[in-house]
């Protein structure tokens, strides 16, 4: 991703990403339980705000997760005509529903802009809390619909090298993959498929 990814839009790809490839041809899901959801917390906590529920509990667990199978839905539906993400070609939420978790979930914590203005930059508006305390579904949920609404959304793809279950953002016009593995993986599929056909 570039250096000029916004906040939203890294929380909102990181959080799809904690669906990936395990290695062995099946899929890994880094939000297994709620150590795991934890786990994740602490190590997005310089994009999270303040949020409820350190350690994470079953219910921010389950919140999350739910949370997640509608953002995946509406990458799958922003990516079209392209194919989704193989993790998710048979298991997409419908549209509005996904749509309808999204907006519930950012709804849990009503915000407020807040303008900073530093010194040597121009004026910035944030979206912090309207209550002490934030919901971590809720935070998430915003920088989804941040990220959905934005400047980013047009580089977002699905790859699709084999085995590979990741979203990313196009960052280069010849850009096919989410990582140089996956492009090596596609070319070396593609080689054993021609070999195949001559054979």
């Amino acid at each position: 991703m570039q250096d000029s990814t916004s906040r939203d839009t890294r929380l909102a790809l990181d959080l799809a990403l904690t669906i990936r490839h395990d290695g062995r041809g099946g899929i890994a899901d880094d939000l297994a339980d709620p150590a795991a959801l934890t786990a994740w917390i602490r190590a997005h906590a310089d994009d999270l705000p303040p949020v409820a529920g350190h350690p994470a509990d079953a219910t921010a667990h389950a919140a999350v997760h739910d949370l997640r199978a509608a953002v995946r839905a509406l990458f799958a539906h922003a990516v079209r005509p392209g194919a989704p993400s193989p993790a998710d070609a048979t298991r997409l939420l419908p549209v509005p529903e996904a749509l309808q978790r999204l907006n519930a979930a950012a709804a849990r914590t009503p915000t407020v802009p807040v303008l900073r203005w530093a010194e040597d930059a121009g004026p910035v508006v944030d979206r912090r809390p309207a209550q002490d305390g934030a919901d971590l579904t809720a935070a998430l949920a915003q920088a989804v619909i941040a990220f959905l609404a934005g400047p980013d959304l047009h580089r977002l793809r699905a790859c699709h090298a084999p085995r590979c279950v990741r979203y990313f953002l196009k960052d280069h016009p010849r850009q096919e993959w989410c990582k140089p593995s996956c492009g090596n993986r596609a070319r070396v599929a593609r080689h054993h498929e021609r070999h195949k056909q001559s054979s």
